[in-house]
């Protein structure tokens, strides 16, 4: 993404030039799969992939906003209640600003122009970008960029993505967005909000990113009926969340008859992906990336047979991985249903497993399947504008 080009087509739209540039990263999971809404822990980096907003201020009580990737536009004006409408992919944006509001934060009139370069739908978080970006950009805009700290930011962007675009997500997305840092995984205790900062910046590794390119929505129903499983699943189990049990309480109640088909699968998953997550922690610190490897492959797994939201593409991109020399792991990262796929690689064999990978993607199934390098990378931030 060249920033001069994205200014271009802001004063072309615009008729005017920008005033200010903000950046959101994208996000990938290291570890930690559908564990968010459960009380539990996640692993995930900000991604070197982001979604940028180009403002300028204007006169009237209005925000217009546009998006590089859609043709339709929208706006809100900030006297009137703020509701969902068309187009729907501006619905993040309007709740963003509807949070905003409702909290107390004196927006302005304003110009906002979105682009970005990371797959929609792809399982990276493109649209907690879109709301962080949003949210940066209307908080300088009003120059008032500090006024929301960062994990009641997360916490706003998460609620505009339930209310206005009809996904339950967790607070993962917005948090690792938001606050995530250079070099650093970001360990995430989701019942807490309590962060950690875990080194991952070791120049003799590399982390791949595989975009199967079958898209996934978390608000076409699957997300949200593994969700209620869980909670059943901890109703039954007499804990408040599962981030409460432990394996001996999911395999008791599944000896005994109590937890039984789907529920029992989605608690041995988060049960067995909190313990996962917590030890990839200490083996990452240690620097034993052939066992950070083990645990991703275990994490796919899990998500394949337990929790059912991998898919043909996921599991021949892990598979493909898995025969690579230098690999030390791989697993599907993000929602599921399609999506991504990560991969750990010795930095010296990454550029042939990657080839070997987009290869025998193809040779199944007939089409490419990008794959692309990233560092852990820094949370949302404001730009210069050159």
């Amino acid at each position: 993404m060249e920033l001069a080009a994205v200014k271009k087509k802001f004063e072309a739209l615009y008729a005017g030039a920008a005033d200010g540039v903000v950046r959101a990263p994208g996000r990938v999971n290291l570890i930690g799969e559908h564990t968010d809404y459960n009380g539990g822990f996640v692993l995930p980096i900000a991604i070197e992939r982001q979604t940028v907003a180009l403002y300028a201020r204007r006169d009237v009580r209005q925000v217009r906003f546009a998006s590089a990737q859609a043709d339709a536009r929208a706006a809100v004006d900030l006297d009137r209640p703020i509701a969902p409408g068309e187009p729907a992919w501006a619905n993040y944006c309007r709740g963003v600003a509807a949070g905003l509001v409702a909290r107390g934060v004196e927006l302005v009139g304003c110009d906002i122009l979105l682009d970005s370069n990371i797959p929609l739908g792809g399982g990276l978080s493109s649209s907690a970008s879109l709301e962080v970006a949003t949210a940066t950009a209307l908080l300088a805009a009003a120059g008032r960029p500090d006024a929301v700290p960062p994990r009641e930011l997360a916490q706003l962007c998460q609620a505009a993505e339930h209310e206005f675009a009809g996904a339950p997500c967790g607070i993962m997305d917005q948090s690792v967005v938001i606050m995530g840092q250079s070099g650093q995984a970001m360990l995430l205790d989701c019942r807490s909000g309590r962060i950690r900062h875990i080194p991952f910046d070791d120049a003799g590794v590399v982390l791949l990113v595989a975009d199967t390119q079958v898209h996934h929505d978390i608000a076409d129903g699957g997300y949200a009926a593994r969700r209620d499983q869980c909670y059943a699943a901890a109703e039954t189990l007499g804990v408040k969340m599962l981030r409460d049990a432990d394996e001996a309480m999911v395999l008791r109640a599944g000896d005994e008859g109590r937890l039984v088909g789907k529920e029992l699968m989605r608690a041995r998953h988060v049960v067995g992906e909190i313990a996962r997550s917590l030890a990839a922690v200490e083996v990452l610190k240690a620097g034993d990336y052939h066992r950070f490897g083990e645990l991703m492959y275990g994490s796919h797994a899990s998500c394949r047979d337990d929790y059912e939201i991998s898919c043909d593409e996921l599991n021949a991109v892990v598979d493909a991985a898995a025969g690579c020399a230098g690999v030390y792991g791989a697993r599907m990262t993000g929602g599921g249903f399609g999506g991504c796929a990560i991969i750990l690689a010795e930095a010296g064999q990454a550029q042939q497993a990657a080839q070997a990978v987009q290869d025998s993607f193809a040779g199944r199934f007939d089409r490419r399947c990008p794959v692309f390098a990233t560092r852990a990378a820094d949370g949302a931030s404001m730009l210069t504008l050159t």
